[in-house]
């Protein structure tokens, strides 16, 4: 702890910042709470996703499997050309939010390709969504996590560091001052003692 000076300006001082350090704790700490809450949501979102992306993968292997060209059929068929995103505000942070995809579907030739093709491009293009979903909650997780540890580190700092710092430097400065007033009492005393009385005087 730096040295403070041992005075009356200095202890209202230190009151005042302490104050101010133990009425923005709780808010912290609230905001703390409510970005971990925020991390737990989106990780349930992501793998919501991800169940989804797999079971739609897995119907997706089922019809390929019923032609052998199948899979080639659906090779360059689906090609990504946007992501929409909106944007939102948790805690103070930014976040972007899956809205929707475009894509680019390739020209078919209903007599050459199996008649399920349209419902297995369904399903290719659904599992691209997902996976474009999927990276978004990445993003909003990374910058809630980025500003979780920020908010950690200054409760940490108000908790461990500088609430203690000030409770420690005005006991300190507490102490001094009832030292000093003691002293200075103590003096009044001697002096009091010290100085001749009216009858000595008279007799002097």
């Amino acid at each position: 702890m730096a040295k403070v000076k041992l005075t009356k300006t200095e202890l209202k001082a230190q009151s005042d910042q302490l104050k101010r350090f133990q009425r923005f704790l709780p808010m912290l700490q609230l905001k703390k709470q409510q970005l971990q809450s925020e991390i737990a949501g989106i990780i349930a979102k992501a793998e919501a996703v991800a169940a989804e992306e797999r079971a739609l993968r897995e119907d997706i292997a089922h019809w390929v499997g019923l032609i052998a060209t199948a899979e080639e059929s659906l090779t360059g068929l689906i090609k990504l050309r946007a992501v929409k995103t909106g944007s939102a505000n948790i805690a103070g942070v930014a976040i972007p939010t899956f809205e929707a995809i475009e894509t680019d579907i390739g020209e078919i030739d209903a007599w050459a390709t199996p008649a399920w093709l349209d419902n297995a491009l369904e399903s290719a293009r659904r599992i691209l969504s997902l996976q474009c979903e999927r990276r978004v909650y990445e993003e909003q997780r990374r910058l809630i996590t980025e500003e979780l540890q920020q908010t950690s580190q200054r409760v940490n700092l108000f908790e461990k560091v500088k609430i203690p710092q000030c409770k420690e430097a005005i006991r300190v400065i507490k102490i001094a001052l009832g030292d000093e007033q003691t002293a200075a009492v103590t003096r009044g005393k001697i002096a009091k003692s010290r100085a001749p009385s009216a009858d000595q005087e008279v007799a002097a």
